[in-house]
């Protein structure tokens, strides 16, 4: 379960014609490096939701481009390609928070840590992207990791979002940015502002919540989760 302590009300914004997104190349992005781990886990215990990774209102798949069954994936975890991935759209200035639920499908409180801050991609430079956000969601009463999520695309990040932070579901890891265009950046105007969102487990596969392109998001709409034992990636939960 998501805590929220105000409702927020769903904002459709106007999209002009000639405002468009276009796919960016895989290889463009830096992919994490971890070794790989040679142990797999035991299954987990329970699953928690995920969020869209934008407080307040969001878009799902805006332009019909990204839709996470075909997404592109470019970042790994633990030595393995994630499971799988979204565009969530907003103009820029908005806040990027947390997409990890507070506690798990058994009730236990969920710890999220900061594991990856670094620019998302390859040519090392923020304004081709902003920043990459890697963050860890572990089980603290079983103390199990149960999947992390890469947060891409992060403008204005604060000086406190380092590797090793502690957040909760509302601490602000940056905003929602227009960089400049790029292999790693195709975006023609503030309408195709979005975060890429990818999301893995621990053991197994995670899943998304199917929708259709344009969906209107909020605080409290699922997306996916973690800690589902789904037979392969990119799988409908």
């Amino acid at each position: 379960m998501r805590l929220r302590s105000l409702a927020r009300v769903v904002a459709t914004a106007a999209l002009a014609a000639t405002l468009a997104l276009f796919t960016a190349p895989a290889g463009q992005a830096t992919p994490a490096t971890e070794p790989a781990s040679s142990e797999v886990g035991a299954y987990a215990s329970g699953t928690i939701n995920v969020f869209p990774p934008i407080q307040g209102a969001s878009t799902w798949d805006r332009f019909g481009q990204t839709p996470p069954a075909t997404h592109h994936r470019v970042f790994y975890n633990w030595g393995y390609l994630n499971d799988w991935s979204v565009d969530i759209y907003r103009n820029p200035g908005a806040t990027v928070v947390s997409p990890f639920g507070t506690t798990t499908s058994a009730g236990h409180p969920v710890s999220v840590t900061v594991v990856t801050v670094r620019a998302g991609c390859a040519t090392g430079n923020l304004a081709d992207g902003g920043y990459l956000i890697g963050l860890e969601a572990r089980d603290t009463t079983t103390g199990e990791v149960i999947g992390r999520a890469d947060v891409m695309h992060v403008a204005n990040k604060p000086a406190n979002i380092a590797v090793g932070a502690t957040v909760g579901p509302w601490t602000k890891l940056g905003e929602t940015g227009r960089f400049r265009y790029s292999s790693c950046y195709q975006v023609n105007g503030d309408a195709g502002a979005h975060i890429h969102l990818e999301v893995i487990n621990r053991t197994r596969y995670s899943c998304y919540l199917n929708r259709s392109a344009g969906t209107e998001l909020n605080d409290l709409t699922v997306i996916g989760r973690v800690g589902t034992q789904n037979s392969g990636p990119q799988q409908a939960c």
